[in-house]
């Protein structure tokens, strides 16, 4: 088959949420810089000053050493494009596309890297697409791949072995950060959407999370291939069963348990996430930066998983595309940078509203943290949140019931956060108290300013050996509709049915502005279309506040 025609099949199967997009965009950056793809319109003839002017694209096969070829794309600089060392070699990115999608995915920001001067090579991660082999998960055979990519483009391109970056979105910004701690050559990584902790994402508070898990299954449905570990994970997941062998198969995964690796290499990290992200959340990315030891960055915004990035697509100006761009700049062409205070270590987009706050470290996030006693319930079964100390109160929950407070849709919740500040909303008053426990606070004088992780810690007996319990903290009007701040479950299991025992839950990390009169509530219940709990339905589940152990909730605080 001739390239062109291999560029036609290619293009033509590229479909899905974010390949359609790609495709798109392709086919404009082809015309753009000279080469156009064999299913669209030949552009006017152009003279050769102006063709040699844009960077060129071309498609290739890189061999891995088990035999499967990957498909990639390269894109290189024009001929004096400003950059290159006294040798004509360019700083090089590397790019493994992220889940489902191929390497066409990012054409349009790797346009915009080659234009600056940077040799780009994207290709479609094993198992998908028309790259050989069967989907890893960034496992030990996807890690070898990028070691194996930067070998052919050293040897291929005008690359400079010195100064060579990853940068990938999801599934590419997961294994960008991986390779990091296997590939000293690798100086700087942006990993967009990444994780940090896949135990921590399928698996936090020893709770499964299968409809994110769900969604990324059937993403990968149309374009994907399988392994047997991959696939025996998720069915263990969705079962239930073995989670000792499913955790295990997500630490080989995760580059936080290298970090050690990333750290004794000085690879230079910039991890931008969203702060709703429904598949790789808040606290597993914040609580990976703070391990990191050499040049880092952390940018948080509102929005859900891969929602900040989605218009850099389409060739759009794009805020966390840039931010990349301008963090190689800095790392491997030792730029400095443009932006001033755009470079500062931990950048928080607050929500509602997106205001921007720099900080020098996540340390200084928060500045005092305010325990709020949990009381017990009135007439109308809700209890006081930080009110007067109280102890020696019960309240019970029938388990296994949806009360209304969930965590919404993935990838629908977060966009809605992002784009109009319409987090998972519920009406409080009318939440019901035998599915639900309540606490609100009265209306606060000034503006409260969340940052960081809310704790909570209480005191449950059940009538079941095993459990699941979800906390949801709202911002609450004065009519009484709360807007979802922040959520986490937390399972347990091996307790003694009718035993009491201490229970504390995490919240996801978040940097939220109360506004002056809305009240905080504090919502307790069993079940989430979200998760996988294992409450027991009608099963009592009791919250009490004892003497020697109190109740409270722990705000963080600026």
């Amino acid at each position: 088959m001739t390239r062109s025609g291999r560029f036609r099949t290619h293009r033509v199967r590229v479909r899905g949420w974010l390949a359609g997009a790609a495709a798109v965009t392709s086919v404009a950056l082809c015309a753009s810089i000279g080469t156009a793809p064999a299913s669209a319109t030949t552009p006017p003839a152009r003279s050769a000053a102006a063709v040699a002017a844009r960077p060129s694209f071309r498609l290739a096969d890189i061999p891995m050493k088990d035999g499967v070829v990957l498909k990639a794309d390269v894109l290189t600089p024009a001929a004096g494009t400003p950059g290159a060392d006294s040798r004509g070699r360019y700083p090089v990115i590397v790019q493994p596309a992220s889940w489902g999608q191929s390497d066409l995915e990012y054409v349009a920001q790797g346009s915009k890297l080659a234009a600056d001067g940077y040799v780009v090579v994207t290709y479609t991660v094993r198992g998908f697409w028309l790259s050989g082999g069967r989907i890893d998960v960034g496992g030990p055979t996807d890690v070898a791949d990028i070691s194996s990519v930067i070998d052919w483009t050293l040897a291929h391109t005008e690359a400079d072995p010195r100064r060579i970056g990853m940068l990938g979105l999801s599934l590419g910004a997961g294994m960008s950060l991986l390779g990091a701690a296997f590939d000293p050559r690798i100086k700087a990584v942006a990993a967009l959407s990444a994780w940090g902790d896949l135990v921590d994402s399928l698996y936090s508070g020893q709770t499964r999370h299968l409809q994110a898990a769900a969604l990324l299954n059937a993403l990968q449905v149309p374009t994907g291939r399988p392994g047997a570990e991959y696939a025996r994970a998720l069915a263990d997941l969705y079962a239930n069963r073995d989670m000792p062998d499913v955790v295990n198969w997500a630490r080989v995964r995760s580059p936080g348990t290298y970090v050690d690796r990333i750290n004794a290499h000085g690879t230079a990290v910039l991890v931008s996430n969203a702060w709703s992200d429904s598949v790789f959340n808040s606290s597993q990315m914040t609580g990976f930066y703070q391990k990191l030891t050499g040049p880092k960055r952390l940018i948080m915004r509102p929005g859900d998983h891969a929602t900040q990035e989605l218009t850099g697509f389409l060739g759009m100006d794009n805020e966390t595309w840039a931010n990349a761009r301008e963090w190689f700049d800095q790392q491997l062409k030792g730029n400095g940078g443009t932006s001033g205070a755009h470079g500062a270590p931990v950048e928080l987009h607050v929500r509602p509203g997106g205001g921007e706050e720099d900080y020098p470290g996540w340390q200084a996030v928060s500045s005092r943290t305010r325990s709020l006693p949990l009381g017990r319930a009135d007439v109308f079964g809700t209890g006081a949140l930080d009110g007067p100390a109280d102890t020696g109160w019960r309240t019970s929950i029938t388990g296994g019931i949806d009360s209304g407070a969930d965590t919404g849709f993935t990838e629908v919740s977060g966009v809605l956060d992002q784009t109009a500040s319409l987090p998972p909303i519920v009406e409080v008053p009318l939440l019901p108290r035998f599915a639900a426990a309540v606490w609100q606070s009265a209306p606060y004088p000034s503006l409260q300013r969340i940052r960081g992780v809310v704790r909570l810690h209480t005191t449950v007996t059940s009538s079941a050996s095993q459990g699941t319990v979800f906390a949801y903290l709202y911002d609450v009007n004065a009519l009484g509709v709360g807007k979802l701040i922040s959520h986490a479950p937390q399972s347990w299991s091996g307790r003694a049915p009718g035993q009491a025992f201490p229970l504390d839950v995490a919240l996801f990390a978040t940097a939220y502005d109360l506004p002056t009169g809305h009240r905080l509530a504090l919502v307790l219940d069993t079940k989430d279309p979200a998760y996988g709990d294992s409450t027991q339905l009608g099963s009592d589940v009791s919250f009490s506040s004892p003497q020697t152990d109190q109740s409270r909730l722990v705000l963080p605080l600026r």
